[in-house]
């Protein structure tokens, strides 16, 4: 297999066992490589958690990289065909926990920057990079700390472009341009346990629940727009009982999500759904945590640039998407900032034996600096 710079710094970071919020070393190869550019290094750690902002020149517009060093546990070994952490290419595909999700979009983001500024010494505005690792955690002092950082200081990007494995069938086939929102609930319902051969001595939750929470899975939230599937409710775990088949059970406890389209707001579906709990005149108690606000960006100069460039290098008509989970864009869109989710196949990531085609790394790069091109050329 022929190397490229692309390649072998995947394989750099591929060998760091940065599973979250561990970073390994993943930031200061990359940060080595950037500041060789001209960039400014800053690292900014937040508790347990390593991130980066690097930044060359001072001026507006500024473009931005985005993404994670950080990976997913490997689960066991024995299942992969070769070490997670020992990158291997076989078949013209590189095996590896990261190589996916997403190591090798760091690689090609970092290599696209180094051959555009070789290029364009002194192009127009700013090139950035904002890394963390914490994004396949809790993601708490990861990209969040670092953009309130850099909106306390009033340090604003103008385009922002995630590396996250956007690709479905061939490299480029799919971009993100927006996200679903996505809002969690614990919900416990409240009974009173009790023999289940004396009912009217007992109050079951399951029971006082059972209209409401089938209200719910068929309720209509909204239809969804021109860039957003409807809002989808599910629901991830229901635990009531004591195990035995003689007791009725205390309580109840649900636990559900909302992935929703900007047709509808976090507060609305919470009041709608407390109004079917209350009709079902259910006695509950209710805990949410919202994961991440939707996000849009219309096409406009971001999105034709990476269109551009991806027609160019691989001859594809990308196509606009929002579905998925969420990503890191959900912190650095309401800055203002154009976000846009570019990366390889998507395929098999959080996978054993995580694996990408190797043919798609310098096209990648190639996407990248093409970008670059289209929006900061002098």
């Amino acid at each position: 297999m022929t190397s490229s710079a692309t390649l072998d710094l995947s394989l750099e970071l591929l060998r760091q066992p940065s599973v979250t919020p561990v970073d390994h070393s993943c930031q200061n190869i990359m940060a080595d490589r950037l500041e060789k550019a001209g960039f400014k290094i800053e690292n900014m750690r937040f508790e347990d958690v390593d991130n980066l902002w690097a930044r060359r020149g001072t001026e507006s517009p500024v473009f931005c990289f985005a993404g994670h060093t950080d990976v997913v546990p490997t689960g066991s070994l024995d299942a992969w065909g070769s070490d997670p952490f020992a990158p291997e290419i076989r078949d013209g595909k590189l095996y590896g926990r990261g190589s996916a999700d997403m190591k090798t979009a760091l690689a090609a983001m970092v290599v696209a920057s180094e051959r555009f500024t070789a290029k364009h010494p002194n192009h127009k505005g700013s090139i950035a990079f904002l890394i963390t690792s914490d994004e396949e955690g809790p993601s708490i002092n990861g990209t969040v700390k670092v953009v309130e950082t850099l909106e306390a200081r009033n340090e604003k990007m103008t385009w922002c472009l995630v590396g996250e494995p956007s690709s479905t069938n061939t490299l480029g086939d799919i971009v993100k341009n927006g996200r679903r929102g996505s809002l969690n609930a614990k919900l416990t319902v409240k009974g009173k346990q009790g023999h289940v051969a004396y009912p009217h001595l007992a109050l079951n939750p399951i029971h006082m629940a059972s209209k409401a929470i089938a209200e719910l899975c068929e309720t209509v939230w909204d239809n969804g727009n021109e860039y957003f599937p409807a809002t989808t409710f599910q629901i991830s775990n229901i635990n009531s009982g004591t195990g035995a088949t003689n007791v009725v059970p205390g309580t109840l406890t649900t636990l559900f999500n909302f992935r929703y389209s900007t047709e509808v707001t976090a507060e609305e579906l919470k009041a709608r759904t407390l109004e079917i709990l209350d009709r079902h005149q259910v006695n509950y108690d209710i805990e949410w945590t919202l994961s991440g606000l939707p996000f849009l960006t219309p096409v406009g100069e971001l999105v034709n640039a990476a269109k551009k460039a991806i027609l160019n290098v691989t001859g594809v008509e990308t196509v606009l998407s929002t579905s998925g989970g969420t990503s890191d864009g959900r912190f650095i869109a309401p800055t203002g900032a154009q976000v846009l989710e570019l990366g390889v196949l998507n395929e098999t990531i959080h996978q054993v034996n995580e694996h990408v085609n190797v043919a798609d790394l310098e096209p990648l790069a190639e996407i990248y600096e093409q970008i670059l091109e289209g929006l900061l050329a002098e």
